[in-house]
């Protein structure tokens, strides 16, 4: 049988560590990026080892040539190939601020971040995934990059990160446009409002909002609720679709009267 290669950014904590661990569980064989905390990225190597799969971390600037081109080459090193690619590194500003107040270090820092590094990543990777020879079970290349609700709602103290979110729904369809002719799906899987550290600071406005009815589904999402959808395309489960976008944000994209 051969080797389900994976690369994941950001897969130290929060989605990215939930997605690292579930396909690890699933067989696959990971390498993921983390910048600053090494003990969180030893915890999930650990879990992942302790779940029966494999997972290495790497710590990498995905902002940066450099750290895209060390990731590439550790996954290409570790495993020979590279099968799935999920943009899951992002950051919200260091500090929530009115639209007409934010700083160019600010915008400047998190499009870096959650844009430009994510699109020159994605083209480095495809480069790879298209230079690979057929594999012989049939699993075709995939692409899969964590958006957010943010990209169509408007947040007027973090426009920085809204902003990076609709670049990237734009930047899902640009190479789900460009990939398709050489067999590379690519998706968009788009979180509601999920536990972890990003929205811990807002726990009680959004536990407010969620009580008042503003989600169908009345709960928190979780971490794992957006690995799965990961863990789904990845594998296959949707041959026929490109471009798509998953929605995992508890209905929150429905317009409701």
């Amino acid at each position: 049988m051969e080797i389900k290669s994976a690369l994941v950014t950001g897969g130290s904590r929060g989605i990215g560590r939930a997605i690292v661990l579930a396909l690890a569980a699933r067989g696959w064989q990971v390498v993921f990026s983390y910048l600053a905390h090494a003990e969180a990225a030893e915890e999930t190597r650990r879990a992942a080892v302790n779940g029966g799969g494999r997972a290495l971390p790497v710590q990498a600037d995905v902002s940066e040539e450099t750290g895209r081109e060390h990731l590439i080459q550790t996954v290409l090193d570790s495993f020979g190939r590279v099968d799935l690619l999920v943009n899951n590194a992002g950051i919200a500003p260091r500090v929530r601020t009115d639209l007409l107040e934010v700083s160019e270090t600010s915008y400047d820092e998190v499009m870096t971040t959650n844009l430009k590094g994510p699109f020159f990543l994605t083209c480095r990777v495809a480069r790879v995934m298209m230079a690979q020879a057929d594999r012989e079970d049939g699993l075709t290349p995939a692409i899969i990059n964590i958006g957010s609700i943010s990209a169509y709602t408007s947040s007027v103290n973090r426009a920085e990160y809204c902003l990076s979110k609709a670049g990237m729904a734009m930047m899902t369809r640009l190479f789900a446009d460009r990939l398709a002719e050489e067999g590379i799906r690519v998706y968009e899987v788009r979180p509601g409002i999920i536990a972890t550290e990003m929205t811990a600071g807002v726990r009680e406005k959004y536990d407010r909002l969620i009580d008042g009815g503003l989600l169908p589904l009345r709960r928190w999402g979780q971490p794992d609720d957006v690995a799965r959808a990961v863990v789904m395309l990845a594998e296959g489960a949707l041959p026929y679709s490109t471009g798509e976008v998953i929605n995992v944000d508890g209905g929150f994209h429905l317009r409701r009267l």
